[in-house]
């Protein structure tokens, strides 16, 4: 397995369902990236550089740098010659963007097979999913450029907009993520799928018998399936209950009875709704593949606790005896319900704690801020002990005691949780613009 970028690659991991034949790969949007760099193999820098030099207007490549680190690629299309995604500007509207790249000719692949058939080592690299330099190399000495030029990712979006845009430029860092973790995304633009690339080499007798197995190997070791159904291994065991399509309904306490002393019949029925849903949950965990024991939480406050049982939507009345309860105004928990749906007791204790960061704490955050952005586009921030607000835009930044960032932004004068966290401030940043938009009429 093969890590790269911060994320996980195992297999096609990104890949969605696949529709056609091996010619087309299609692939679902990928998060945010974890930090400045879209692309950690020098393959995909290689990408982007074609990118980079051949732009005429530098803005719209930053601009497409910002939209990706938002978020706003969708799932991206592969196939020989043309890669697609739809990309959403920060107003909404959506575009369809491709990128063409020329197919490398019969000829040319005839020349790329025999250099393959004469290093097999070569081979054995891309499937461990790695492009080696001298690969690249001894390729281009064949007459076959892998790697695109200057100029020869050629742009085409329904903005309108005859050279790169931002949404093609957007659509070109996300696939340089692509590429760091499968290099047979960049074969599959020039023309071949990884299964006939190498039914073809091994069709040439050259790639080894071992480096041929090992492209679709089984995994070594025992299934579980058959070990179980080999017996002597555990007892039979009762089948597990099936999950319910719904919480429970509790019953209703609205009786011409009178209640007892100090009994508030919606809150109680509010209680036992919000029972059920969280059994209801617990339940579709324990039942879900891999589900695996979660480490024991700290145990909420009561205040915490208020929060949790307003964020379940309660009536007027009831939030009303949570918000003096946990002794807070109706606002004021409003506000905490909000920061308690974007990440539970660690995004409301980012609301109401504010602390002072020191000594490797304040390194490792400003050494953060620092390596977010590029020199040109690194906002102005002002600092006052864990929160960084950024100069003149209602924005803001907050660090919480895990190191992750938390993004704010000023509400009816008012500073609002506006986001999950994200462990680069620049995405906790971009995601939060990028969500404000699509909240704005």
């Amino acid at each position: 397995m093969n890590q790269r970028n911060g994320d996980e690659y195992d297999g096609d991991a990104y890949e969605g369902d696949a529709s056609g034949s091996e010619l087309e790969r299609t692939f679902a949007a990928l998060p945010p990236p974890p930090g400045r760099a879209f692309a950690e193999t020098w393959w995909g820098r290689a990408w982007l550089k074609s990118l980079e030099d051949a732009a005429l207007d530098t803005e719209q490549v930053r601009a497409g740098r910002r939209l990706a680190r938002a978020g706003a690629v969708g799932a991206v299309s592969v196939r020989p010659g043309r890669i697609t995604a739809v990309v959403q500007d920060r107003d909404r509207t959506t575009h369809r963007s491709d990128v063409l790249l020329q197919e490398l000719s019969d000829e040319q692949w005839d020349r790329f097979l025999d250099m393959a058939v004469e290093r097999a080592g070569h081979i054995a690299a891309l499937l461990d999913r790695d492009m080696p330099p001298h690969l690249v190399e001894d390729s281009a000495a064949a007459g076959v450029e892998l790697l695109p030029g200057l100029g020869d990712l050629e742009p085409e979006c329904d903005c309108g907009a005859w050279d790169h845009c931002g949404h093609t430029a957007a659509l070109c860092y996300q696939v340089a993520r692509l590429l760091d973790q499968d290099p047979f995304v960049l074969l599959l633009m020039r023309g071949r799928g990884e299964r006939a690339l190498l039914d073809e080499v091994q069709n040439r007798s050259a790639i080894p018998d071992d480096a041929a197995a090992g492209a679709a190997a089984e995994p070594e070791g025992v299934d579980a399936a058959e070990a179980y159904a080999a017996g002597d291994i555990l007892p039979a065991l009762p089948a597990p209950p099936r999950l319910p399509e719904a919480p429970g309904i509790p019953p209703a306490l609205d009786t011409e009875a009178l209640p007892a002393p100090g009994v508030d019949p919606a809150a109680l029925e509010f209680l036992a709704a919000r029972t059920a849903v969280e059994a209801h949950r617990l339940l579709a965990e324990a039942l879900g593949t891999g589900h695996e024991q979660r480490p024991v939480e700290a145990e909420a406050t009561v205040a915490q606790d208020a929060v949790r049982l307003a964020a379940g939507s309660p009536s007027g009345a009831v939030s009303e005896r949570l918000a003096e309860g946990s002794g807070r105004s109706r606002e004021q928990l409003a506000s905490a319900v909000r920061a308690w749906r974007h990440g539970g007791s660690a995004a409301l204790s980012v609301l109401e704690e504010e602390w002072t960061v020191e000594g490797e704490v304040l390194a490792r955050a400003r050494a953060a801020l620092d390596a977010a952005w590029d020199e040109d586009e690194r906002p102005a921030l002002r600092a006052a002990r864990n929160r960084w607000t950024v100069v003149d835009a209602g924005s803001q930044l907050r660090l919480g005691r895990d190191g992750r960032w938390w993004p704010y932004r000023k509400q009816s004068g008012r500073w609002v949780s506006a986001g999950p966290a994200a462990q680069d401030p620049a995405t906790a940043l971009a995601a939060m613009e990028h969500a404000a938009a699509e909240e704005s009429p």
